[in-house]
């Protein structure tokens, strides 16, 4: 009797060790598509828009100054802020394309 209590319970913590082994595999898995894969797709989406600027968008840069672009330099960009008023940022710093009114108009109508 003694010894198939103790063999039940070998058996019993060889499967707990075995359903930690799974989790502990499991972590970098979950930490893949939960952290990694969705940051990875945001620069991918950076780096297509960055690389999709033309001189005449209206961008906004990272630290929030909105601007059109009116010249591109090899990495930088020249972006006029008012009259008579450009700034020279890198390429990187540019956040996003504002939607001009004309292409929010034309989704409104549809």
């Amino acid at each position: 009797m003694n010894s198939m209590i103790h063999i039940l319970a070998q058996e019993s913590s060889s499967g707990a060790a075995a359903v930690q082994f799974v989790i502990l595999l499991m972590v970098p898995v979950a930490l893949y598509f939960l952290m990694i894969r969705p940051q990875r797709k945001r620069m991918r989406e950076t780096a297509a828009l960055q690389a999709s600027l033309a001189v005449g968008d209206e961008v906004i840069t990272n630290s929030g100054i909105y601007g059109f672009i009116t010249a591109v330099e090899d990495d930088l960009f020249w972006i006029e802020v008012d009259e008579d008023v450009q700034m020279r940022v890198a390429r990187a710093a540019i956040q996003g394309r504002v939607p001009s009114a004309r292409s929010t108009e034309d989704s409104d109508e549809s």
